[in-house]
């Protein structure tokens, strides 16, 4: 038997992007995938082009990542789309940022509903432009009842806000009763924005940098760890199969033997 995983996860150059498609179907898929879309300003700056040139590039890989994650049986693709640092860079680039949620949905949404993906967002809207918070709601409302791969976009998200959140929540809890006694970590978890959803079993990150970017610092507790130089406008199908390998190869032992 072990041979014969062996086997089937053994990444094989003579394979064409179907085939390995097909081999990683026999296995067991990640459930949820969590990806920190790193590189798009540098990919722009190596082409003597704008920012928002990479932004713009990245989003169409958003589109061939998400169909293959559906393909492949994922449950969960959480993308880190926007964080709550990231409105200290340029104007004109976070004015580019927050037009292209509704760029990309208003282009891709029948797609995404055809191919029976559930639209989510985690993180605060209330600091979000009006145009921007629409398009989100729009895509949730018209995939809502989709019961494939949920796609959840993380904009305008940060970790320790939210877990300060959810701890604030508890106490509000406690004093008004709704909660007694200790705070389960199951419990505690159903506070995060993520509550309903399972963490995430595989983080990738592109473009070389190796932390975390104050990204599920809770959920990514034992998930493992994928780490690409390229950058994400150039990151391809076949490097998404590739990291999804490389997990099907490992060992997941959660602190145990």
């Amino acid at each position: 038997m072990y041979s014969i995983w062996k086997r089937l996860v053994k990444k094989d150059a003579s394979l064409d992007l179907n085939e390995r498609i097909s081999q990683a179907k026999n296995l067991k898929a990640p459930d949820h995938i969590a990806i920190i879309m790193d590189g798009n300003g540098r990919w722009a700056k190596k082409r003597a082009l704008p920012r928002i040139a990479g932004h713009h590039e990245g989003m169409k890989v958003v589109r061939k990542i998400t169909k293959l994650a559906n393909t492949l049986g994922v449950r969960t693709l959480t993308l880190y789309a926007f964080s709550t640092e990231n409105w200290k860079r340029p104007k004109p680039e976070v004015e580019y940022l927050m037009k292209l949620p509704e760029e990309f949905l208003g282009t891709f949404l029948p797609e995404l509903i055809e191919e029976n993906v559930r639209v989510q967002m985690m993180g605060d809207k209330t600091a979000l432009p009006q145009h921007t918070r629409l398009a989100i709601e729009k895509a949730m409302l018209g995939t809502q009842n989709n019961d494939g791969l949920i796609l959840n976009f993380a904009l305008n998200y940060g970790s320790r806000a939210e877990i300060i959140n959810a701890v604030n929540q508890v106490l509000i809890d406690a004093k008004s009763g709704i909660i007694d006694g200790n705070v389960s970590e199951e419990a505690f978890s159903n506070y995060l924005m993520t509550g309903g959803l399972t963490d995430p079993d595989l983080l990738i990150r592109t473009s070389g940098e190796i932390r975390l970017s104050n990204f599920m610092l809770w959920q990514l507790a034992y998930t493992e760890f994928w780490f690409t130089d390229v950058l994400w406008p150039d990151f391809k199908e076949e490097h998404f199969l590739e990291a999804i390998e490389v997990y099907q190869r490992r060992s997941r032992r959660y602190g145990g033997v």
